[in-house]
Order: C-alpha cells, then structure tokens, then sequence
C-alpha cells in the first residue's frame, strides 16, 4: 500500500503543524507524521512565552528571526480564531526580568543593551517600582527590567486550534504513524516507510520531529546535532491578577494565565529521554517560587509535567535543505523557542520548498552549517 504527496511531514508538533498548514496554503498536498499524539511532546510542554530567552546571549541573526517571528502572532491568532472558532489566547502580558544581590549572573546591562540596539520598549524599575509592578515579588528585589509588549500564548489551546484548522482544510493527520526508514530514488529522499508497512511516497520530506531528530536523521543517512533537554514545570492554581506579568529568572519563570493558574518552569536537564517528573527538579523549581515570589507560597498546587526540548550545540534551530540528502528538509532543534519561531519557520520553510528562494538570509540556520 502507497500514497503520494508533495510534501511528508514528519513531526506533529507546532512547527510540524503550523508548517502544513503553510504548505497547503500555498497548493502542497501534505501529510502530517506523528509517532504519538498531535501536539503532545515539546509544543505541549513548553511555557509558551514571545520573547526570544536571554537573545543578548545569542548573535543578533537570532533576535532579527524571532522579530520576525513574533511580528506574525497577532495576525495568526486572529486568523486561527476566524477560522476554528478557538483563541490561542493570545495576550501581551508583559516580561518582568527581577534582580537580586545573590543572583547566578548578572544580566541587567547586557539585557539593556540588547534592547536599545534592537528598539524594545523596556523600562529600568528601581526596587519600589519593581515591586509596585508586581507585589507577589521578594521585599529584597534590587531592581527589575520590564518589556511591557512581551505576548504569550496558550500552548495547548494553540495546538488544538491548529489541530482544527488542519482538519477543515482537508490536510491528512495521522497520529501514531511511526516513521521506520526512508524511500530512496535517483539518489533523493522520496518518501517515508512507516512501521507497519506502509510507504508513502514524497516529493520532499520535511524533519520537524523536535528530540526525535537526530534519530531519523541517521536513518535517512544523514546528521543533525539535535538532543532532547528535559524541562519539568508545576502549575499553581490561583486568582487572575495575583501575578501581573511574565517573571524570568535564572532559577525560574513564572507565567499568568488569562484564568489566574501561574506556570512555574522549567528545568533544563540533559538526561537523554527519561521520562516523568522528579523530587529534585519539582523542589527546585518550587524553592523558585519561594525565593522570587514569596507572595505566591500558599497558592495550590495543581499539577506537574515534563517534556523534551529540542537543543543544538549553539542554541540555533536548524532550517532549510539537509545538503547531504537531497529531498530531506530540516525544522527542528528549536530548543527554548519553539513556539515563538513557529510563524516564520512555518513562512520560511512553506516559501522556501515551494517556491526555491528563502525569503530570508536563512545562512546562520541551515542544517549544514
């Protein structure tokens, strides 16, 4: 048994999926290959923050393609909700970095510096300010940066509304469809074989399987320098309005919901694919909470999760043709920021398979490089 395509995406995440949907968009006929569930794994998982994390630690073609990005979401929200009658909740809750004597690094005049080159709005809040700002914070905050246009969205109900979307388009989603090697012809990727037998036959494959990556990479023949980075978060249960804005630190972050849960996140573990969540990481995080944002230690705990983010060794997702293995196309290793690269992969990779021109310097990303 066989079916044809344009393009195979192996990956049902966010990239996976907002990807498809762009590439159909544009007259693709494409297929959607997900070893588990739509959506489960890193998309589900993350915090879903618009903000590039720490960008003054990245080089500047890292901020210009998350500006890029980022520029996109309000129009794609919209057009989601149009369209599936589903919000991403889509909102633009601000980011409060705070700052104490005893803190791990020292970010404040990096993080200032970054935001005059590039034009962010960001405003320096002495200790009064910070805490008027936001009073859940520890009475010996020294001072605080604020960006008060940082957005976020709600990962799962994202991915539901593009689940939807995919569904009346008529674009093909088939969970559960492990992919066990690859179709060769004339010396091109051709196409996938799935474990029970299948094949399915592709103009061009595209990788955006996040951890699971490299793994088929070498299947294919090929070699992408991705690794799964464990992140474990908490949720708390609380009141809307109990935190104002987004808070990152080193030791934590802190994310407020439209409905008052706050999510607590994330570990960075590098333990390969070992799953569930544990003493150590859940304390840290929670020890977090206690030492930022004291405010917040009788808020209910609601529950906790894990999941794997997709890492590189320069922190640099991977975009574009794998030069090796003509035909396999690469999005993943987006590791931090994968939901807020969404829309200009999506743009970038949907543009560039089917029309042959990026339409950006793509060059810092390539899978190659």
């Amino acid at each position: 048994m066989a079916s044809r395509y344009d393009v195979a995406v192996i990956g049902g995440g966010v990239i996976g999926c907002l990807t498809a949907w762009r590439l159909a968009g544009r007259g693709a006929r494409v297929v959607v290959l997900e070893r588990g569930e739509i959506g489960r794994e890193s998309s589900w998982a993350g915090a879903g923050i618009l903000c590039p994390i720490q960008p003054w630690l990245y080089p500047d073609a890292f901020t210009r393609l998350i500006e890029a990005s980022l520029a996109l979401y309000p129009a794609l929200a919209r057009e989601l909700e149009e369209r599936t009658g589903m919000s991403p909740e889509f909102v633009r809750s601000g980011l409060l970095v705070p700052f104490f004597d005893d803190d791990p690094a020292a970010h404040r005049e990096p993080a200032l510096a970054w935001s005059r080159r590039f034009g962010w709005t960001v405003e320096d809040l002495d200790a009064k300010a910070a805490r008027e700002a936001e009073p859940a914070l520890a009475e010996d905050v020294t001072g605080a940066l604020l960006w008060p246009k940082v957005g976020q969205v709600r990962n799962p109900r994202l991915l539901k509304a593009l689940r939807e979307a995919l569904r009346l388009d008529g674009i093909e989603l088939r969970e559960r469809a492990e992919v066990a090697g690859f179709v060769e012809r004339d010396g091109r990727i051709a196409g996938v074989r799935l474990a029970n037998g299948e094949t399915i036959h592709a103009n061009k494959v595209l990788l955006a399987a996040g951890s699971w990556s490299a793994e088929l990479a070498r299947a294919a023949g090929a070699s992408l320098p991705v690794a799964p980075v464990k992140g474990q978060i908490v949720l708390l249960k609380s009141e809307p309005g109990r935190l104002r804005h987004i808070i990152k630190h080193d030791r934590a972050y802190f994310v407020p919901r439209r409905d008052g849960r706050i999510l607590v996140g994330a570990s960075m573990e590098f333990v390969g694919f070992r799953r569930g969540n544990t003493v150590a990481a859940v304390q840290a995080l929670l020890a977090g909470v206690l030492r930022l944002t004291p405010g917040l230690a009788d808020e209910v705990i609601e529950r906790q999760w894990m999941g794997f983010r997709p890492g590189t060794p320069d922190g640099l997702p991977l975009l574009g043709p794998v030069r090796s293995r003509p035909g396999l196309w690469a999005a993943t290793g987006h590791y931090r920021n994968g939901v807020a690269l969404a829309p200009i992969t999506a743009e970038l990779i949907s543009r560039w398979m089917l029309e042959g021109e990026p339409p950006l310097d793509a060059t810092p990303f390539l899978p190659d490089r």
